[in-house]
C-alpha cells in the first residue's frame, strides 16, 4: 500500500536527500587525489587545450593552495606531480613552476574565503560562447546548477597575469559559483573540490547547448522560481560527491597512473 503518495514536494525532497545521505559513502580520497582526477576528468569532458588553463585547491596551510605544474597537460597531472604554491605562485613544495595567470586565483581566494577550489579553462564551446560577448544561459533543467549563479564579464581585460585582471576577474565573478569571461573561457569557484569539477563539466555542456539552441531559434526562458528550485536541489554536497565518484571511476579506468 502506497503510504507517500499524499506528501508535498518539499517533504519528498527532503525525504531523498536523507536518503541519499545513508547510502551514499564518500570515497577517502586525499587533497591531491581529488585534484589530480579532477584534471583528468576535465581533459576526458573536452576541457583540453593545450597548456592553458588552471585548476586550484585551497591547502590546509594559510595563504597556500596545490595546482598544476606549467608544461604538463591535464592528461598528464598526478597526485605526485602537483605543486604547493604561496599567493605570489612561489613554489613550496614540488619541482618546476606554476602557470603566471594563476595570480588572478590568488585575488579569487582572498576575496571569497567560501571557496576551496577554482577551475578556469578554455574549452570548446564556452570559449567559442565567449567570442560572442553574450551570457550564458540557463534554459535546461540539467544545466540549473548554473541557474542564477553565473556572472559575466563582458571586456576583456588581456592576459590574466597581472594583478589588475585578478582584481577584474575577482569582483566580476562576486559571490557566484562561476563566470563566462567574453574573449577567454570559463572559470568556476566552489566550495569543494567535488563541486568545481561537476560544475565545469556542466558549463561546458550548457554552452555547447546554448549555442545548438542559438542556432535553431530563440532560447525561452525557464520561471525563476523553478530554475532556482532545480539549482537547490541538484547542487547539494552530497549529489556533487556522488557525482564525481561517478567521472572520478571513469577517470580512474582510463588513466590507472592519475593517483601516482
Amino acid at each position: 500500500m502506497a503510504d507517500t503518495m499524499h506528501l508535498g514536494k518539499d517533504e519528498l525532497i527532503a525525504r531523498a536527500k536523507a536518503e541519499m545521505q545513508r547510502q551514499f559513502d564518500t570515497p577517502d580520497w586525499t587533497l591531491r587525489e581529488r585534484l589530480a582526477l579532477t584534471c583528468r576528468i576535465l581533459f576526458d569532458g573536452g576541457h583540453d587545450s593545450g597548456l592553458a588553463g588552471q585548476i586550484t585547491a585551497r591547502a590546509p596551510e594559510p595563504n597556500r593552495y596545490y595546482t598544476q605544474r606549467l608544461g604538463l597537460g591535464f592528461d598528464e597531472i598526478t597526485a605526485g606531480n602537483l605543486l604547493l604554491v604561496d599567493e605570489d605562485l612561489r613554489v613550496q613544495e614540488g619541482g618546476g613552476m606554476p602557470n603566471p595567470a594563476n595570480r588572478f586565483h590568488s585575488w579569487i581566494y582572498r576575496a571569497r574565503p567560501d571557496v576551496n577550489c577554482i577551475i578556469h579553462t578554455h574549452p570548446l564551446h564556452a570559449a567559442s560562447l565567449s567570442m560572442l560577448e553574450v551570457p550564458l544561459e540557463v534554459s535546461h533543467m540539467d544545466n540549473c546548477p548554473l541557474y542564477g549563479d553565473v556572472a559575466f564579464l563582458k571586456d576583456w581585460p588581456g592576459v590574466p597575469v597581472g594583478n589588475e585582471e585578478g582584481e577584474i576577474i575577482s569582483a566580476a565573478l562576486g559571490d557566484k559559483r562561476a563566470i563566462l569571461l567574453s574573449h577567454h573561457g570559463m572559470l568556476v569557484a566552489a566550495g569543494t573540490v567535488e563541486e568545481a569539477c561537476v560544475l565545469a563539466l556542466q558549463f561546458e555542456r550548457a554552452a555547447r547547448m546554448q549555442l545548438l539552441a542559438m542556432a535553431a531559434g530563440k532560447i525561452q526562458p525557464i520561471p525563476p522560481a523553478l530554475g532556482h528550485e532545480a539549482h537547490d536541489w541538484i547542487l547539494t554536497p552530497k549529489r556533487s560527491q556522488v557525482g564525481f565518484s561517478y567521472y572520478a571511476r571513469r577517470a580512474l579506468r582510463q588513466h590507472p597512473d592519475v593517483l601516482g
